[in-house]
């Protein structure tokens, strides 16, 4: 049949596939470290790193061979059993965090809805709610994932409409405004606070210095569960292990996904101490594939590389360098550079009918790969193992699409 070329791939996928997705159109086929290629040879700098999954880098040999290992041993038994890893991986997780208990889930949103559960669950058995009249409050601008749930708390018209009816039990307020939060705080039906460290799908918005300590001040004053979903900014993507680390806040629950398999697997998991945790029984929650054997040894070799390979300091340095310098480029087109550690955006204003998506058409074409967000955002999450060598020859591509552009 001969080399088939990029177009013949993405015919197929929108042939056969579902069209919920708009991807950039370069079609990839191997990834090693920070670097991709696509299907006709061309090498990338990956500057999105599977948003943030792939924080280790790509095909990281240390986790290869975690799966490779086990996979050749044991790769499913479901809970229906024990299995010789889990515990491991239990007791790995809750002594990094500071923990008392772990449940293992697959996918950001499958965490995500473990928490809410575990709030719901705690509303009822711990604070003493009247069944079914718990309340949580949420974020406008939150992205926690896709499930219908989920985008019933959503303010993102694209995420739900025609969606409803909607799951109800939730209060929206603005991020970063402390004095809404404690307002909808005065309701005692409210059980738990849902909350990104850093909104990441949104754009990368970044609260003022001491929001996410006060707000778990006030959730601690209200009685009221501080929940992180740490799935995007967890694991050094912000310079710190947790964002949360950055205010020294301890989320009663932790949401972790993405990164924990450095990209090479779906695992996640929730973690929280015993007075929530066990509020679930047997039976009342679980996931068939959630605490396999694989999952146990991929996410203890990730984080084991995080650690070993100093990817929390590597993170923040490597960050500085890439906000002093995007924000030193000389472009009609760049708005505002913001965000921690690796976990950056710059917001395009759009400029003679370019707009961001034409900028990262153009980042393309000089090897770096980049998505917009919300139309005039642009979200850089390189792998956490870029060097600042490698960083600035990306950046030097950057420089040059705008200058391409004419902006």
């Amino acid at each position: 049949m001969g080399t088939k070329n990029a177009q013949f791939y993405m015919d197929r996928e929108s042939r056969y596939g579902a069209h919920n997705y708009h991807p950039l159109p370069a079609v990839l086929e191997r990834g090693e470290g920070i670097y991709v290629w696509d299907v006709e040879g061309k090498k990338y700098f990956d500057f999105l790193a599977a948003y943030s999954a792939v924080n280790q880098g790509h095909c990281h040999p240390k986790i290869v061979k975690a799966l490779t290992d086990q996979a050749e041993k044991l790769a499913l038994t479901s809970r229906a059993f024990y299995n010789n890893v889990l515990g491991e991986w239990e007791e790995y997780m809750t002594e990094l965090f500071g923990y008392d208990k772990m449940l293992p889930m697959n996918s950001g949103a499958e965490a995500d809805e473990t928490a809410l559960k575990l709030v719901r669950k705690w509303a009822y058995k711990v604070k003493g709610i009247s069944r079914n009249e718990a309340k949580i409050v949420v974020c406008n601008g939150n992205f926690h994932g896709r499930t219908i749930t989920i985008v019933s708390m959503s303010s993102d018209p694209d995420a739900y409409n025609d969606y409803g009816p909607y799951t109800p039990g939730f209060v929206n307020i603005p991020y970063n405004d402390l004095d809404a939060l404690e307002e909808a705080f005065k309701d005692r039906n409210v059980a738990g606070f849902l909350v990104e460290p850093i909104q990441a799908e949104a754009g990368v918005y970044v609260p003022e210095d001491g929001f996410l300590k006060k707000a778990s001040e006030l959730c601690k004053k209200y009685n009221v569960l501080f929940v992180a979903d740490e799935v995007q900014t967890g694991l050094a993507r912000t310079g710190k292990m947790l964002a949360c680390d950055h205010e020294d806040v301890r989320p009663d629950i932790l949401v972790l996904g993405k990164a924990v398999s450095g990209g090479m697997f779906p695992v996640s998991c929730v973690l929280a101490d015993d007075d929530i945790m066990l509020t679930i029984k047997p039976g009342e929650h679980g996931s068939t594939y959630g605490g396999n054997p694989i999952a146990g040894k991929v996410a203890m070799a990730a984080i084991d590389v995080i650690t070993d390979e100093g990817l929390v300091e590597n993170s923040q340095k490597m960050g500085e360098i890439f906000r002093r310098e995007m924000s030193a480029i000389d472009s009609e087109m760049i708005e505002l550079v913001r965000g921690k550690g690796l976990l950056n955006a710059v917001v395009i204003k759009p400029t003679q009918g370019k707009t961001a998506w034409d900028v990262c058409l153009g980042m393309k074409e000089n090897g770096v790969l980049a998505k917009p967000t919300h139309g005039d955002i642009i979200r850089f999450t390189p792998p956490l193992i870029i060097n600042e060598e490698q960083m600035m020859e990306a950046i030097e591509r950057i420089k040059k699409t705008f200058n391409d552009l004419g902006f």
